[in-house]
């Protein structure tokens, strides 16, 4: 602790404990516990609590006052068991008498104040910094602290609960791994006596017939095994597995909903890791007799794990599969098409009837699809996956929900209506199609598969969330559609496909829904980044009407449509014009009048997004290298430039930079410097082509850019700026000839910069920047530039501007400072302290 905010801390104390002043905000206090946690952690000696008198006065003082606030009380017990996290703090507090006050019977517990819920949590907060070494771990089961811990496990507050259930695992694993000397066996006389505490009440709370105690420790037992991983784990296990497993078999039990989740736990931890042990007997159990909804976060938990017997990951994916399965034989009977399973692992009237409620239905679906896109999302899943089977699940869960499949059996009816017109399933299945794309052998069912995704595209009943998931499906599987075209009759059948999509495409463009409209817009977006290349993609896009239907979405009411639009313009301007392949007649005046619309839109347009857009479009386009050649490219980064630095939008002149910093990448090379962009280049670099470079940016009025950014009153702007400076100087300047200050002074542009490093010191304050050549700076003038990027300081410069705002206030000292302030109190300290 420093000299001064130890001078500082006593006024700080007596204020918190005196009951006349305002109360501290919460943030405040928490900051406060922080630093004593810092200053805890790097000091265990007793002298932070000696040389600190005021420290243990406040605790006296909060503990003598009637009726404290329950803030200020809640803070002091944190503080006490903070400061008793070393030994030697811990005996001297316990000299003082204090922590028996603060944590024993004589403390808090049971009184009024403990009826609120802060106290009862900073209870559990400073009994957790205090278990720390076995002085307070005896001081836990002599004082009566257990017996309150249990208790609060059931704290109606969940946060208190979830913090005493944390600290019963942190005390039994303390109590364990610092107290025992040798390996553990099931016997309770072999624990230490705080853990035999611990086990005693998890097991008699198993026995329990209250559902409530069974689930605490149940939650206790999760998080245990959740984070630790010692060997004595398994003898726990041991333990309690037989009461574990009657839970399975009894179907009165209602906590059979958590086991999924101890068992996940517990199959996690390396001490399990052997398949041949009986932990997986149970686990196998468990997906027999867990009912499907519960058996399903263990089924996917398992099939994720790297060390699992490869007979539970076959059964845990047919728990997972069962449904999808069901719903398969159930819109056809006799069936028509092999199921996804040969045998089930539950029994199947169970899922048959899950799937036959209308309550249950939709939620059995939607978290079994939830379960199977997480499946696929995986690199290595070492299982395999019926694909086709589970596509052609897919499907027909997609035609039971708009009505396009009329089943011929008693179950399939039910559940078609069940799902009809239900957005969840619908969004769900549409998910998993997508993420199905990627994988192979699907090409059997892309007729049925476009069918279906075209009468989802097609239909006036389709939402608009279900339209964007739709989309996003097509997009995946047009992409995949590309890849399987070979043959005549599949190029025909893409065609075909291809030229349905746009006619859907068009008439969705026109939708008077602006969330359809801008959905679409994306569509046609992702489309062209994943088919541009394609000749028949191109053909059906350009013999279409999207292009002008997108085009006219330019001026549309909306302004996240006009966004899309601009983006999608963007984008098809490289199949249109842009592509350096076989122009097309009249492309010249398409070019120029599609450049001119956008740099409107940049100019005018009231709403930032779709400036945004064409900030990054343009962006885009430079750095595929689709803006001309050198000059014309000059002229357009200087047209767009004199327009983004005015813009109120600061996302838009960082834009605005990043194109700066692609046009000096792509101007470096093409003038031949470096192939890397701002690689510091050898002295062999002419000085001809160094004037040359500077030249090309001073007529783009890139500098004046650059150095006014450096003063942005946003700072991610300001920042941007400093490193494309950085950069751009590492090509004219090796570190070690930066400018002489003598010399700059002494030349024509020496009053010029210097009025310049002064106004870039002031940063964001600076009021005037005049870009004009005003103040002696002529930002076009390639000497001028030349001296001012080696004479100012841009490394420092990057420094002021990556500090964070508050670095100087979050200092310890500024914060007791701050809270003298608020409770009126800093003139007394002052005179106190000097």
């Amino acid at each position: 602790m420093t000299r001064e905010c130890a001078a500082l801390l006593p006024g700080v104390c007596a204020a918190l404990a005196d009951p006349r002043q305002p109360g501290l905000d919460d943030t405040c206090l928490e900051k406060l516990l922080d630093w004593f946690r810092s200053l805890t952690w790097f000091d265990p000696t007793v002298e932070l609590v000696q040389d600190n008198p005021c420290l243990t006065e406040l605790i006296t003082s909060v503990l003598a006052l009637p009726e404290p606030s329950p803030s200020i009380l809640s803070f002091t017990l944190q503080l006490a068991g903070i400061l008793a996290s070393s030994e030697n703090r811990f005996q001297h507090l316990q000299q003082e008498k204090l922590l028996g006050r603060l944590f024993g019977r004589a403390g808090p517990v049971g009184g009024a104040l403990w009826e609120d819920p802060s106290v009862r949590s900073g209870w559990v907060k400073g009994v957790h910094s205090m278990v720390h070494h076995l002085p307070a771990l005896h001081f836990l089961c002599s004082a009566g602290v257990m017996d309150v811990i249990f208790t609060l496990q059931g704290d109606p507050s969940l946060f208190v609960a979830s913090a005493a259930s944390q600290l019963l695992v942190h005390v039994l694993t303390f109590s364990v791994e610092s107290e025992t000397s040798k390996p553990l066996s099931t016997k309770d006389c072999d624990w230490p006596a705080c853990a035999q505490m611990i086990l005693k009440h998890i097991e008699e709370s198993l026995q329990s017939s209250c559902a409530s105690h069974i689930e605490h420790s149940l939650k206790l037992l999760t998080s245990l095994f959740g984070s630790c991983y010692a060997a004595w784990t398994e003898v726990l296990w041991l333990n309690i597995a037989k009461q574990i497993e009657s839970f399975l078999m009894e179907e009165t039990v209602q906590a059979q909903h958590m086991l999924a989740n101890l068992l996940l736990n517990v199959a996690r931890s390396p001490v399990f890791s052997d398949t041949e042990g009986s932990f997986w007997a149970l686990v196998t159990s468990a997906l027999e007799h867990l009912t499907p909804v519960q058996a399903g976060p263990l089924a996917v938990g398992l099939l994720r794990l790297c060390k699992c017997p490869q007979d539970v990951r076959i059964q845990a994916l047919t728990v997972l599969l069962q449904p999808m399965d069901c719903i398969l034989r159930a819109a056809s009977q006799p069936l028509e098409y092999a199921g996804l399973l040969d045998e089930s692992v539950t029994d199947p009237v169970t899922v048959e009837s899950l799937l036959s409620s209308k309550t249950s239905c939709a939620g059995l679906l939607c978290q079994t699809l939830a379960h199977l896109e997480k499946l696929l999302s995986l690199k290595h899943l070492r299982v395999d996956l019926p694909c086709v089977s589970l596509l052609r699940s897919l499907i027909t869960i997609l035609q039971f929900c708009n009505g396009f499949l009329t089943p011929t059996s008693p179950l399939g009816s039910t559940i078609s209506r069940n799902l009809i017109n239900c957005f969840r399933v619908q969004k769900s299945a549409l998910d998993v199609l997508a993420a199905l794309s990627e994988k192979k052998g699907c090409d059997t069912l892309i007729r049925s598969l476009f069918d279906v995704l075209l009468a989802y595209l097609e239909s006036p009943n389709t939402s608009p969330t279900v339209l964007k998931k739709a989309f996003q499906a097509t997009s995946k599987w047009l992409a995949c559609l590309q890849e399987l075209s070979c043959s005549n009759s599949q190029c025909q059948q893409t065609e075909k496909i291809l030229e349905d999509v746009f006619l859907v495409l068009q008439k969705r463009l026109c939708s008077p829904c602006w969330e359809v409209r801008d959905s679409s817009l994306e569509f046609l977006t992702a489309m062209i980044k994943c088919l541009r290349d394609q000749d028949g993609f191109r053909q059906s896009l350009l013999s279409s009407e999207v292009p002008r239907l997108a085009e006219n979405l330019l001026e549309d009411p909306e302004s996240y449509v006009r966004a899309s639009a601009v983006t999608a313009v963007g984008h098809l301007a490289f199949i249109t014009y842009l592509a350096a392949e076989s122009p097309v007649a009249g492309n010249q005046y398409n070019k120029e009048n599609t450049v001119a619309k956008l740099q409107e839109i940049l100019s005018t347009d009231s709403e930032g997004f779709p400036r945004r857009a064409v900030i990054s479009i343009f962006t885009k386009w430079l750095r595929e290298g689709c803006t001309g050649q050198l000059e014309d490219t000059e002229q357009f980064v200087s047209r767009v430039i004199q327009t983004v630095e005015h813009d109120l939008d600061w996302e838009v002149r960082l834009g605005g930079l990043e194109l700066v910093e692609v046009f000096c990448s792509k101007t470096i090379c093409q003038l031949g410097l470096s192939e890397c962009p701002y690689a510091p280049e050898s002295s062999a670099v002419t000085s001809s082509t160094q004037q040359n470079l500077l030249q090309v940016f001073c007529r783009a009025k890139l500098f004046g850019f650059l150095f006014q950014s450096l003063c942005d009153c946003d700072k991610p702007v300001g920042q941007r700026a400093c490193d494309v400076l950085i950069g751009l100087r590492g090509n004219f300047y090796p570190i070690s000839t930066l400018e002489n200050p003598q010399e700059i002074e002494d030349s024509p542009a020496g009053c010029g910069i210097a009025w310049l490093q002064r106004t870039l010191r002031q940063g964001s304050l600076a009021q005037n920047f005049p870009t004009d050549g005003g103040n002696g700076v002529d930002f076009q003038d390639p000497e001028s530039m030349m001296v001012a990027l080696g004479a100012i300081d841009l490394l420092e410069l990057h420094d002021e501007l990556n500090k964070s705002s508050d670095h100087v206030e979050e200092s310890p000292q500024s914060l007791l400072q701050d809270i003298l302030a608020t409770v009126g109190t800093i003139e007394e300290n002052e005179v106190d302290c000097y």
